[in-house]
């Protein structure tokens, strides 16, 4: 990564902001008046296209496999970033595996990604980003914390993991002005191998028997940010879907005809 520039904005850094719910959260601050920061891991082409339709952004490449060099971004954007006010940890990685047999790739590849990084770009951001006023970080998580099931059992695992550090961060790394929030969405977007008509199924299966747009996913991120909430705080934005006992992910409750 070049020297960032600096920005006179309100700053965020969202990860994952290339693509899917992570593009609608940095499109979200870019209306709202942030210079946005677009990390991407594979995406390039479509993060150099966003970061030119907002008003002030920049794109930023970090394999978050390695929590080193997502560490070390954090700390050099720190370096550059005047009023870095919140940091959105939205990327993730979803490989299904069984919860008879862990599969040890998959499960060393979600930790990695959706817990250690996120962890550390955390503790990172706490400790160097500087700000006028207090700074949030929003862990974007999973209505699967409340509402288990056994299908995908490393990342869901791995969201439980980033999930704990939320409240400890609040009490050991954040100072009294600063939030640490936890955000768990339902079902969203087609993912895995859903198509389109699958997911307007299966995304209906919740208390609202409605579909979750991205758009309250990023709403969501702009209310925090302001930092209403008690730090430590989880917010579900799921239509309910959390308050439900599924036995199986929303993709196979459609293909078994629960919907």
């Amino acid at each position: 990564m070049s020297a960032p520039p600096s920005s006179p904005l309100p700053a965020v850094l969202v990860t994952g902001g290339a693509r899917r719910i992570g593009a609608g959260i940095a499109r979200a601050f870019g209306r709202a008046g942030w210079h946005v920061v677009i990390h991407y891991g594979h995406s390039a082409d479509e993060a150099d296209a966003l970061a030119a339709e907002l008003p002030s952004a920049l794109a930023i490449h970090c394999d978050l496999a390695d929590g080193d060099a997502a560490e070390d971004m954090i700390e050099r954007l720190a370096r550059h970033l005047p009023d870095w006010r919140c940091l959105v940890n939205c990327a993730s990685v979803f490989d299904p595996d069984d919860v008879t047999k862990l599969d040890a790739d998959t499960f060393r590849r979600a930790i990695r990604v959706n817990a250690e990084a996120p962890a550390r770009m955390a503790q990172a951001f706490l400790a160097h980003a500087r700000a006028n006023g207090g700074r949030r970080v929003i862990q974007v998580t999973d209505q699967k914390l409340a509402n288990p099931n056994p299908d995908f059992f490393s990342y869901t695992l791995s969201k439980h993991a980033i999930a704990a550090a939320v409240p400890m961060l609040a009490m050991g790394a954040a100072r009294p002005e600063d939030r640490v929030y936890a955000l768990a969405p339902g079902a969203i977007l087609a993912s895995h191998d859903q198509s389109e008509d699958e997911a307007a199924v299966s995304h209906r299966l919740n208390l609202l028997s409605r579909r979750t747009e991205a758009s309250e996913i990023a709403d969501a991120c702009l209310w925090l940010s302001q930092g209403w909430l008690a730090s430590g705080e989880t917010l579900f934005v799921d239509s309910g879907q959390h308050l439900l006992s599924q036995p199986r992910d929303v993709i196979y409750l459609a293909r078994e005809g629960a919907a």
